[in-house]
């Protein structure tokens, strides 16, 4: 799923010559804490609800008080896993999509982001969720693939994420099966470090327990 595929309709860029108090307005009634800045088609960055509530006077012009912002942006041919980054890396709840030729085309949000997600076929399979550790040298999604498929299962995606600190990282499974025993065994037989397993039900709960966590970040 590519960035500009993901491109919310509800959520429109603000030009400089808003006011702060119609950016509070819009940031309340899109739910988000950010919202791009653009001159016709050039982005000129990003704004943040802590920015305008730091104007002295938010009845005036965004033009006024921010001569520099910051840029954070990905481009439209980027994987919805790059968004997921930028949003982390940048601690943003909007990214602004950006086409080859650095033209601002539209923007995503954490909850639009989210709802497509959920909405992936993978995640809607039924399956369960193996976590895996090890060392960044030691990865080979081939074996990995190799070990579930001589257990007559497959994997339905993966995503790695990096340990902080450390050249360890965890490998996130989807696999099209319920019982994980034979699977376990054999990653177990080949060294791996299982970090921590989910079946269906647990999975959902564990991602609804994610998306309650994040709904109460944004509302705070």
């Amino acid at each position: 799923m590519r960035a500009d595929q993901l491109i919310s309709e509800m959520i429109p860029p603000l030009k400089f010559t808003e006011t702060g108090d119609r950016a509070l307005t819009w940031m309340n009634e899109f739910r988000v804490s950010h919202l791009p800045i653009v001159d016709k088609n050039d982005y000129i960055g990003l704004v943040s609800e802590d920015d305008i509530y730091d104007m002295p006077d938010p009845s005036q012009p965004l033009s006024s008080h921010f001569k520099m912002l910051p840029k954070p942006f990905i481009y439209s041919n980027r994987h919805v896993y790059d968004i997921m980054k930028v949003i982390a890396d940048h601690k943003i709840s909007v990214v602004p999509i950006l086409d080859e030729n650095n033209e601002y085309i539209g923007c995503t949000d954490v909850l639009y982001l989210m709802s497509q997600i959920t909405a992936i076929n993978s995640i809607k399979e039924d399956g369960s969720i193996v976590v895996l550790e090890m060392n960044q040298h030691d990865y080979s999604l081939t074996q990995i693939a190799r070990i579930v498929e001589e257990n007559n299962a497959k994997i339905l995606s993966s995503y790695i994420t990096s340990l902080p600190e450390s050249t360890q990282i965890q490998v996130t499974l989807k696999i099209n099966s319920t019982d994980l025993e034979r699977i376990l065994r054999s990653f177990i037989r080949y060294d791996y470090i299982i970090s921590a397993t989910f079946d269906r039900g647990r999975f959902q709960e564990d991602l609804k327990r994610r998306y309650d966590e994040l709904m109460k970040y944004i509302n705070l």
